[in-house]
């Protein structure tokens, strides 16, 4: 089983950090303005990274699964929704596909029975923080704690305890690794995505994945309402031609299976 909690290696960021220090103090010797150079890389590094939704340069990331598994899993990120999360449930049905949904706290608070059918139908639950703020990895550690264990206590009331955390568009950074430990949970991002915009743009959905898809990806799809209303039923033919190809190619499996394919050795903790 792959793990987040502390005792293992040190994380990229930690690494880099200990050798700009390192280069900083010899290159100080020869000149002082030098000694600048390295550590402003490791700004730069640090400021960059947290938009980088496959780096672990912080923490641990999976964003996909083992190309050899030859499989692909499906997700679906910011609801529930009560306009959109019954229409896929029932497409997921029809094709006999399962998913995770990465649900915000507050909507999970708000429309609990839509979590009970999630569940009931047989896919995963997953925590998306409490309100998908896009500042929150700004937070304290304290705050930033308190709003993925609230979110955590709403899904507990539907169904085990989730071990899945999907920071708001993917951003990491350097205080989410105590928290998820503490939680005994692991940050799963995503490999393909449409860039829909949180559905704003759903033209060419099927193709935009269809078309790059490899194996061991792990797709991003948004439980949300278009953002323009006029395009909603060709976002549904959308949906229908890239479930019914992916129910053709029979290669979605649940996220915990895709992932259980991953080496051990990725998985390894940082302190």
């Amino acid at each position: 089983m792959i793990s987040q909690t502390p005792g293992g290696r040190l994380s990229p960021a930690e690494i880099t950090g200990v050798v700009a220090l390192a280069l900083s103090a010899v290159l100080f010797v020869a000149c002082p303005l030098w000694a600048a150079i390295p550590l402003g890389v490791f700004v730069i590094l640090c400021c960059i990274a947290p938009f980088l939704p496959r780096w672990g340069f912080f923490l641990p990331i999976i964003s996909r699964g083992s190309r050899s598994s030859g499989w692909v899993a499906l997700s679906f990120d910011d609801g529930p929704s009560p306009t959109t999360t019954p229409l896929l449930l029932d497409l997921l049905e029809r094709y006999s596909l399962q998913a995770t949904f990465f649900v915000n706290g507050v909507k999970a608070e708000r429309h609990p029975q839509l979590i009970d059918e999630i569940v009931r139908r047989g896919h995963t639950i997953g925590n998306h923080s409490w309100d998908h703020d896009y500042f929150l990895m700004l937070r304290s550690i304290k705050d930033l704690h308190r709003d993925i264990r609230k979110t955590q206590n709403i899904l507990k009331k539907h169904t085990a305890s989730p071990r899945y955390f999907r920071p708001p568009v993917g951003i990491t950074g350097p205080r989410l690794a105590p928290v998820l430990a503490a939680e005994g949970m692991i940050t799963i991002t995503y490999s393909r995505r449409a860039l829909d915009r949180g559905n704003r743009n759903t033209a060419n959905l099927a193709a935009k994945i269809l078309g790059r898809l490899q194996p061991g990806d792990i797709i991003m799809l948004h439980d949300l309402p278009v953002y323009h209303p006029e395009q909603e039923q060709s976002w549904r033919k959308e949906l229908h031609a890239l479930f019914a190809a992916l129910a053709e190619k029979n290669s979605v499996v649940p996220l915990e299976q895709l992932i259980s394919a991953i080496p051990v050795d990725a998985g390894k903790d940082y302190r």
